[in-house]
């Protein structure tokens, strides 16, 4: 019988006078006699979750020799699909995450995709069941905020180190978009509180022609801070040398996320840098 981790999110969500709230017991409820339960206490709506609920997670699933079913919230999924799925590379038990667009019992997705990942077929990895679809999950993105098929994988680099234990360290990290007219000093005030960030960037790799903004990336990375950029587009990444646009980028020491998700290379620099353990 597989364990299944609630950790949270609309599927068991209940209505209170503010819209709707985490809830208790109606994940228990619905896979009784068909899994274990572990159930966060007090749920979570996933805009709260961070590094320390990932190292919970990874603790819990750790400890199984088997199939672990995680409930979660959509908000945030792409965030803990990343992380799970680069923190246990290389493990041979399957995880598999789910959730939906609408509470059990309303009739809407909650019943179909939770049955869907207590069915999910073996197999090493982390993956999504939702929608009638199964997607591995370390490149998810949320593409829908209230219709029922939400997400889509883009593909991702693999990891090729054998499977070992690891676990998030306390780091000040983000995701910042380089926008047009951005003001540098914007720019510098926000990586001055930051131990790594990943820079959203436009199309292939460019970024507005400001040596003021050119200057405080290379002095960012000069002092230590770690930089990795990826494509605000979906699909396609970076290609370094396709613009000149984009040259100041390199030039100032910062990484080439490729294809990535944000998420994905968010997680990345968090292994990389600033794993503890």
């Amino acid at each position: 019988m597989p364990l299944l981790i609630h950790t949270g999110g609309t599927i068991g969500m209940v209505p209170g006078p503010d819209g709707l709230t985490p809830g208790t017991g109606l994940v228990e409820a619905a896979v009784a006699g068909r899994a274990r339960i572990n159930a966060f206490d007090p749920p979570l709506d996933s805009a709260d979750v961070g590094f320390r609920h990932w190292n919970r997670l990874l603790d819990l699933i750790e400890a199984e020799a088997g199939p672990v079913v995680i409930t979660h919230g959509t908000d945030t999924m792409s965030w803990t699909g990343a992380a799970l799925s680069q923190a246990l590379a290389g493990r041979p038990h399957p995880v598999i995450l789910t959730g939906a667009m609408h509470p059990l019992g309303t009739g809407g997705d909650a019943e179909a995709n939770l049955d869907l990942a207590l069915s999910a077929p073996p197999g090493p990895g982390v993956r999504l069941a939702f929608a009638g679809r199964i997607l591995p999950a370390g490149g998810l993105v949320k593409t829908d905020s209230h219709g029922a098929d939400a997400f889509r994988a883009v593909p991702q680099p693999d990891m090729s180190d054998p499977w070992r234990p690891r676990r998030f360290a306390a780091r000040r990290l983000a995701v910042l978009t380089i926008t047009p007219g951005l003001p540098a000093e914007a720019l510098e005030a926000m990586l001055a509180r930051l131990d790594g960030a990943v820079l959203r960037v436009f199309g292939a790799g460019t970024i507005p022609a400001d040596p003021d903004l050119h200057e405080v990336l290379t002095e960012a990375v000069a002092r230590g801070l770690r930089l990795r950029a990826v494509s605000g587009c979906e699909n396609g990444g970076l290609t370094p040398g396709a613009y000149a646009a984009g040259s100041a980028l390199w030039a100032a020491g910062v990484t080439n996320g490729g294809t990535e998700t944000a998420e994905a290379a968010l997680i990345r620099l968090w292994l990389e840098l600033l794993v503890c353990g």
